[in-house]
């Protein structure tokens, strides 16, 4: 009988796919997974400008071959046509990164039904339609991380509807977890803290620090001196090298599991 080649395995990191990578952890993602030789990339989000800049960018860098999707992540339409192009083009996927995500701040007796789901929507059900589209693309062998937060396992006042979908979010990744074992699939979460990215910008409490200590930089650190033990937020570039790890070989052994990085915050 001839000889009949087995099922493609993937290779870290191959083909990746990023969501919400115009910005913060996503964008600094997209760099460091180009950086450590990506084949190519799959990127994801509503800004459109920042979205082809960054693609601009990672091609000029490293020859690298872009697929920009600039889409909401609650279409399912659009998820239909990322998993059509990606076939096509490279046959699936090795390496995935759910990062798309909203905040929002209310006390629960506050809180109306319509920003509770705008919330719920996008941090749950956009992580739901990603991972099952990375479930159907991923290559045997291949790893996907789901950036959940701290707040998914920590209660604070005012973060019923964040912390609910980072939460729900953490148990969607562990399911995924076991349902790709067989495939030797790996789906980890990494729980972030507090993170210097463009999400504080917009949050009243914390614009109207930046106007009290005159930078960005010192409202941060004004934050987390009172919210973290080691007294400093983390920066997305540690963020996207933790990512790298949970989807290298380095972590072959990890499936499940919830990487909390946090300054000390939970403790």
């Amino acid at each position: 009988m001839p000889d009949v080649d087995p099922a493609p395995r993937a290779t870290y990191p191959g083909v990746c796919l990023v969501t919400g990578a115009a910005s913060g952890i996503g964008a600094a993602t997209a760099r460091r997974l180009a950086a450590d030789g990506a084949t190519a990339m799959v990127l994801v989000d509503r800004n459109g400008e920042a979205l082809h800049a960054l693609g601009d960018e990672l091609e000029q860098a490293h020859g690298i071959a872009l697929y920009l999707c600039h889409q909401d992540i609650l279409s399912e339409e659009g998820w239909d046509g990322v998993e059509h192009g990606v076939t096509h083009h490279w046959g699936g996927l090795d390496s995935v990164v759910i990062n798309a995500g909203v905040s929002d701040a209310g006390t629960i007796a506050e809180l109306s039904l319509e920003a509770w789901r705008a919330v719920v929507s996008v941090n749950l059900d956009g992580t739901f339609l990603t991972l099952r589209t990375a479930m159907r693309l991923l290559r045997d062998g291949g790893a996907a991380v789901v950036v959940s937060s701290a707040s998914a396992m920590k209660a604070e006042p005012g973060t019923a509807a964040y912390g609910a979908s980072k939460a729900a979010g953490l148990q969607l990744a562990r399911v995924a977890a076991k349902e790709g074992a067989a495939r030797g699939i790996r789906v980890n979460a990494i729980l972030p803290g507090g993170v210097e990215t463009p999400i504080w910008q917009g949050v009243p409490a914390f614009d109207a620090l930046v106007t009290e200590t005159g930078s960005e930089q010192a409202a941060f650190d004004r934050m987390a001196g009172f919210a973290t033990p080691l007294g400093h937020y983390a920066k997305p570039d540690e963020i996207a090298g933790q990512i790298a790890f949970l989807l290298s070989p380095a972590a072959h052994s990890m499936t499940g599991s919830a990487l909390v990085v946090d300054g000390g915050y939970m403790l």
